[in-house]
């Protein structure tokens, strides 16, 4: 059963603040795109070491992804708001932090705090959108979030180009932390005044906000250490180490740590501190913290191992062989905790029906054939037709991307005409057919504009899966456990894309490899000519095709696997409203 909650106004602002918050936070996934070349120089990095600089990516995105279930856990037990309120909170302090930044340590430091408040923006709000409609009802606005979610990659880096236009690259993060708070703001002021945990103006802790304010405005004073501040006969003293010549160790430094230590004794002795340190203190005895972080290491690891490898040339980083036994470790800790533990992080049962667990493995086999299409659509274009523009060879992603919102909310309109079990197949299988023409492309193929078709059909059918897998989860798990595993859901979509680039990579560098071993010595290709001549060249460029050709086909058989799987396990979704009862 719902809780009816839909039928207040304050309910529906506050959904469309979140996904407009999520549509932000995804947004911030990809606006490094065209920053990041600036934001290496900025640490002393040359642009030829972009392998140094992969932690800028991959934090945000083991950020995003490593405390996904815990933060969904969390929001089962203490209410979607607050836990929307933190992860706005938790994105603003990140870009705060990347914004201020003055090394790759601290860059990365903010880019992982904002991942952690992106990405526990996604499972209250799918929760919050299963609170408020009944199951029959729940497609479209399942879609619209999924759309604004996806959106995220297509204006990622458009703002990010508008903001670098007018600034620098650290314009992009204050905006960010001003959005975050305007955002933050405006939900607190939408929730509900009688809901659990609600404080009354007259209580609210004032002093602690100003502390907390002086702490941020002290910390980010320290990283910047602003010229014309620094430069200054009096107020510069401020900025002179006491001892040593370490920034935290100046008299501002100093300060700034004696109020954050005041901030934290208010906290615990206010009547009504701005952290809620008592009813936080019930919750962590009521959450299995070991086993969350045991999931989240063993999900850093994996996220570390297949982040940071360069897709062309390895399926995995340099540091797999120590990195892959950590995770498998990690996981069987996770797994024996889950069967020990008084209050596992995911309560036992929560996934019992075929459907919902049927969700988790078909939204991992979609992930995988997705990877293909974001990675080597572009790679395929810059190969061929787009040799001199990386610009240009991402913009033939756009027209796939743009597809992926316009079937996001197609799909949840048409969940309301069909069962999630028929629509996911026949979305799966239109991918796939994409995915099998692209196959066939030739050098020339991205010149001639009816591949356009290809790419929108793609795009369309991964769109129109995403309503009808949320929901079919959603329809067969409890509303107690909502949170979390809306929250693996999209887990198993992430790991699928990191597993699912390192296979589909290292099935088409065994095809490049096979195709280059049939390739005649330049010499001979040549006539003798000492540098490679254009035959040379296009029999390379062919190989890599192949390469290319043997990745999309493996994804459309990953996209054929999701679109049979989701038939098969996420059928009974037909016959069955909710589980909410339970």
């Amino acid at each position: 059963m719902t809780t009816g909650e839909g039928t207040r106004p304050a309910s529906r602002v506050l959904l469309g603040l979140a996904a407009v918050a999520i549509a932000f936070a995804a947004a911030d996934t990809y606006v490094v795109v065209l920053a990041l070349p600036d934001m290496m120089s900025s640490t002393g990095l040359e642009l030829d070491e972009l392998q140094r600089a992969a932690p800028i990516v991959s934090g945000f995105l083991l950020g995003y992804v490593a405390v996904l279930p815990l933060i969904g856990r969390i929001s089962d037990l203490r209410g979607r708001v607050p836990v929307l309120l933190g992860s706005l909170a938790v994105f603003a302090v990140g870009s705060l932090i990347t914004a201020a930044a003055y090394n790759l340590e601290t860059i990365v430091t903010g880019r992982l705090i904002q991942g952690i408040g992106g990405g526990g923006l996604i499972p209250p709000t799918l929760a919050l959108v299963a609170d408020m409609w009944p199951p029959k009802s729940r497609g479209l606005p399942l879609g619209i979030v999924g759309a604004v979610q996806e959106l995220g990659s297509v204006v990622g880096p458009l703002y990010g180009a508008v903001v670098l236009a007018f600034g620098d690259w650290r314009d992009i993060f204050w905006l960010n932390c001003a959005i975050g708070l305007v955002l933050a703001a405006a939900m607190l002021r939408h929730r509900d005044p009688m809901g659990p945990g609600a404080v009354r103006t007259a209580e609210r802790d004032y002093v602690g906000m100003a502390l907390a304010t002086l702490t941020l405005a002290g910390l980010t004073l320290v990283m910047l250490e602003p010229t014309r501040l620094t430069q200054g006969v009096t107020v510069g003293r401020a900025f002179l180490p006491v001892t040593g010549d370490s920034r935290w160790l100046t008299p501002l430094a100093l300060t700034t740590g004696g109020l954050l230590l005041l901030f934290l004794l208010r906290q615990v002795t206010a009547r009504n501190p701005l952290i809620g340190w008592r009813s936080w203190g019930a919750l962590a005895r009521e959450t299995d913290i070991w086993g969350a972080l045991l999931l989240t290491v063993g999900l850093g690891a994996i996220i570390l191992t297949f982040a940071s490898a360069e897709p062309e040339k390895a399926a995995i980083s340099a540091q797999a062989p120590w990195l892959l036994p950590i995770a498998a470790a990690s996981f069987v800790g996770f797994y024996l905790r889950q069967q020990r533990a008084e209050r596992p992080l995911i309560p036992r049962g929560a996934l019992s029906s075929r459907p919902a667990w049927g969700a988790l493995v078909v939204s991992f086999f979609v992930g995988a054939a997705l990877i293909a299409a974001l990675v080597d659509i572009p790679f395929f274009a810059r190969l061929t037709v787009h040799r001199d523009s990386q610009l240009d060879a991402a913009l033939v992603l756009v027209r796939f991307l743009i597809a992926l919102p316009v079937g996001a909310v197609l799909g949840g309109w048409l969940l309301r005409r069909m069962p999630a079990w028929v629509l996911t197949p026949i979305a799966m299988v239109l991918s796939a057919v994409a995915f099998l023409h692209m196959a066939t492309w030739d050098a020339t193929s991205l010149n001639h504009e009816t591949e356009t078709l290809s790419l929108v059909l793609g795009g369309l059918g991964f769109g129109l899966a995403i309503a009808p897998v949320n929901a079919a989860l959603l329809a067969h798990t409890a509303d107690a456990v909502h949170g979390v595993t809306s929250a693996l859901l999209i887990v198993a979509r992430m790991v699928g894309m990191l597993l699912g680039i390192s296979a589909l990579t290292t099935i088409g560098l065994r095809a490049f490899y096979a195709a280059s071993d049939k390739i005649a010595p330049a010499e001979e290709l040549c006539g003798g000519v000492a540098t490679a001549c254009q035959a040379y060249k296009d029999a390379v460029r062919d190989a890599g095709i192949t390469q290319l050709h043997t990745v999309f086909v493996g994804a459309a058989v990953c996209a054929i696997i999701a679109a049979v799987l989701s038939g098969v396990l996420m059928r009974d979704a037909a016959n069955r409203e909710s589980v909410d009862a339970d």
